[in-house]
């Protein structure tokens, strides 16, 4: 029993140091050569160093240059000089990975050249939009802020692209809310302009019934009907005439007025409120304001931030030596077997046959 017990541990628990110490000459000789191979494959001539550079923004919280500014309702939690809270930092995100702006920045500094990407090559846009979303990267940080990350080989031009890209997100989002507030801003502008020249028509009429000496109907024709009364009872027969052709004037036109004057009294309440309307849209359509508070501008490297040499090294010369010593063990184990087999394997038994043959003889 003690000697199975003692098979049992010298299978499961083998005894590293002397093999380590047997093989040490062999795992120094590989852990330089690695080290060396590590540093001449990690160099300019087979990894392309890259420069980076990043820009730290945060969003704003509105949008809407009128709601902000001509607004009338102090109600409105909205704040020009506010920082944006998850919605907006969301949205930039989109923003900021969108094909406008990647578009862009590709035809400016002719990605697909710089990149070294053949322009008659099948998948040329698949490979330059992966080497793009490799090279440029944006992320949210753990204070709500934007980090756009820029890596190329050229610094200045890491720099550039950094910041050119924080540029475009506020005229990016410009042109898209432009599209919107346009259309907006002609169908109020339409509708303010045809509203105006309805009222501009109904004062017309007003002032041309005014003319013919109807200015207040109802107090007018509240005298004329004193004065009838008056002059009835003096039998006054030119002044009832005159009276009653004042009061015929009435009757004749003081419906019309009495309604052009409601009217326009309502429609110069319904012109005032979409003039304001009109003055935001206008301003929503033709100003802009920034859409991004710039925290860290992008500026240019000074060393290269990929690849980076020593920790490739270190992780290639560890992981080399612990396969190489996992094969040392595993070969001296084999070895180990091998011999056992050999010389402490039983000897076969010997044939009823062949035991009788030297006694027969």
């Amino acid at each position: 029993m003690q000697s199975k017990h003692t098979d049992d541990v010298s299978l499961t628990g083998l005894n590293l140091l002397p093999i380590l110490l047997r093989h040490r000459r062999a795992l120094s000789i590989i852990a330089v050569a690695t080290a060396l191979l590590t540093m001449v494959f990690t160099g300019p001539t087979f990894i392309t160093p890259l420069y980076k550079s990043t820009v730290i923004l945060y969003p704003t919280s509105s949008n809407s240059i009128s709601k902000v500014l001509l607004s009338t309702n102090f109600n409105s939690n909205k704040d020009l000089l506010e920082i944006g809270e998850d919605e907006q930092t969301e949205r930039m995100l989109q923003v900021l990975n969108s094909n406008k702006i990647r578009d862009r920045i590709i035809s400016k500094y002719g990605l697909m050249e710089h990149y070294g990407i053949n322009p008659n090559a099948r998948y040329k846009f698949t490979r330059l939009y992966d080497t793009y979303e490799s090279r440029i990267k944006f992320r949210r940080t753990e204070y709500m802020a934007v980090k756009i990350t820029v890596l190329d080989k050229d610094p200045k031009l890491s720099a550039l692209i950094a910041n050119d890209i924080s540029e475009l997100f506020d005229s990016t989002m410009n042109t898209m809310q432009k599209e919107v507030a346009l259309k907006a801003f002609l169908i109020v502008e339409n509708e303010y302009f045809k509203l105006r020249d309805e009222v501009k028509a109904m004062e017309d009429s007003l002032n041309s019934i005014r003319r013919l000496g109807i200015n207040d109907y109802e107090s007018q024709a509240e005298m004329l009907n004193q004065q009838l009364a008056m002059e009835l009872a003096k039998n006054n027969t030119a002044g009832i005439r005159a009276i009653e052709q004042r009061l015929a004037l009435l009757a004749q036109y003081g419906g019309v007025y009495v309604s052009l004057r409601d009217m326009l009294e309502h429609e110069r309440k319904q012109l005032s409120q979409i003039k304001a309307k009109y003055e935001e849209a206008k301003v929503d359509a033709t100003q802009n304001l920034p859409h991004k508070f710039v925290v860290t501008d992008a500026y240019e490297a000074e060393k290269k931030a990929y690849p980076i040499r020593w920790l490739i090294t270190l992780i290639a010369t560890f992981s080399t030596l612990l396969l190489s010593f996992v094969i040392f063990v595993a070969f001296d184990r084999f070895s180990d077997e091998e011999l056992k087999k050999k010389f402490l394997s039983p000897l076969p038994p010997l044939s009823e046959a062949g035991s009788d043959e030297p006694l027969m003889q």
